[in-house]
């Protein structure tokens, strides 16, 4: 039921969005009925809203996609192209259509204000792209799994700070793009931001407790797909913690975030979580991310950042009392980090064929909840239940 119902709040979970709010409704609902008191303070984020992009020259027309986030706009202007930096550098932008292509396009970029990794030259590209200010930008892009899921192609630009209407679309229509530089396109894109509010859901047993346990997942969802691998299978998770831990009598405090916004640009749970609760850091025995838990094939795997030799020997030997648990390699893009990066004991659980889901479903419409195994998600649940009695 909880799976179900996370995935079919309309329109989806993204945040910021009515779908987004109702999910984080049922969470606190949910975890409120177990004796946890809950906190569900808002914070400032950007929704958005978007038609079909039209890119067209004479009477043809490209497939193309809105990036998310991406200004409106209406022009027809002359077509370059720049497949470098150098190329950039060295290009006249100014009120044209700029096709970015080729070696320039290999990674996504992060957003110009994100503040947890954000590359030199990531914030070069950026920067030149603002300084020449073309009329809009074309990005085309090849699949690249580990970075955007299984979509392809992926939106090179995805930031609502960035204020040049975009759109993207695959590699080889950039090619047939690049080859007809320095002719009239049109490009019309209708696109709004939309002011909203978000929220994380922190609920806490026991919060006047010296020290705490802190157990994560993220609630939203990249847009346009169901999520349920990302991440309802880790909400949900949460949801059968809670349930179990109810009856909690130890010595720390059990806090459970349901946090929001980690496929969002701005990342705003966890700069709102960082913003509000730093200061307790020094507090926290151990952190715990779930996210991706659940797939079908294979097992659940956990890994280990910053901790002690004894905790990592203490939580093995919990999570050996579980078949289908598994010790995989470390991953460095979740929520857990915002923990790691302040050298707090922290334990990610994600699916053990997580690579193939990314190949295949994630980001997409297809992250639907047969792909998950609600059997392995009780599992999950009953291990960190398991390692928070156990310290």
């Amino acid at each position: 039921m909880y799976l179900d119902t996370l995935c079919n709040v309309k329109p989806n979970r993204r945040t910021g969005s009515p779908g987004n709010q109702e999910a984080a409704d049922f969470f606190a609902s949910t975890v409120q009925s177990f004796g946890f008191e809950v906190d569900t303070s808002p914070f400032n984020c950007l929704d958005y809203q978007c038609g079909e992009p039209l890119l067209t020259h004479n009477e043809e027309a490209f497939d193309v996609h809105v990036s998310p986030y991406s200004l409106g706009c209406d022009v027809a202007a002359e077509l370059i192209a720049a497949s470098t930096i150098s190329e950039l550098e060295n290009a006249d932008g100014a009120g044209k259509l700029l096709l970015l292509h080729g070696e320039i396009c290999s990674e996504q970029l992060m957003p110009k204000n994100f503040v947890f990794y954000n590359p030199a030259h990531h914030q070069q590209i950026i920067g030149l792209l603002e300084s020449q200010q073309p009329a809009g930008i074309i990005t085309a892009t090849e699949k690249k799994p580990e970075q955007a899921g299984a979509l392809d192609p992926f939106p090179l630009i995805l930031d609502g700070d960035f204020d040049i209407p975009n759109v993207y679309c695959k590699d080889a229509v950039g090619k047939t793009l690049a080859g007809k530089q320095g002719e009239v396109f049109r490009l019309q894109i209708d696109g709004t931001r939309l002011p909203s509010s978000a929220n994380n859901v922190i609920a806490r047993l026991n919060p006047e407790a010296l020290k705490k346990i802190v157990i994560t997942a993220h609630i939203d969802a990249y847009e346009n797909t169901p999520g349920a691998s990302d991440n309802a299978s880790g909400t949900v998770v949460l949801l059968l913690l809670a349930e179990m831990l109810s009856g909690y009598r130890g010595d720390h405090c059990i806090e459970i975030a349901a946090l929001n916004g980690e496929d969002h640009y701005s990342a705003g749970g966890q700069m709102d979580y960082i913003h509000r609760f730093g200061i307790d850091f020094n507090r926290i025995s151990a952190a715990i991310n779930v996210d991706g838990v659940g797939y079908k094939k294979g097992g659940s795997a956990y890994s280990f950042y910053e901790c002690s030799p004894e905790f990592e020997q203490e939580a093995k030997a919990v999570f050996e009392g579980f078949g289908g648990l598994v010790q995989g390699e470390q991953w460095f893009s979740g929520d857990h980090m915002i923990f790691v990066q302040s050298q707090i004991p922290s334990i990610a659980f994600t699916a053990e064929y997580m690579p193939e889901l990314m190949r295949t479903v994630a980001h997409t419409p297809a992250d639907t909840p047969d792909m998950i195994d609600n059997h392995k998600l009780v599992e999950v649940a009953q291990a960190l239940d398991a390692l928070v009695s156990a310290m």
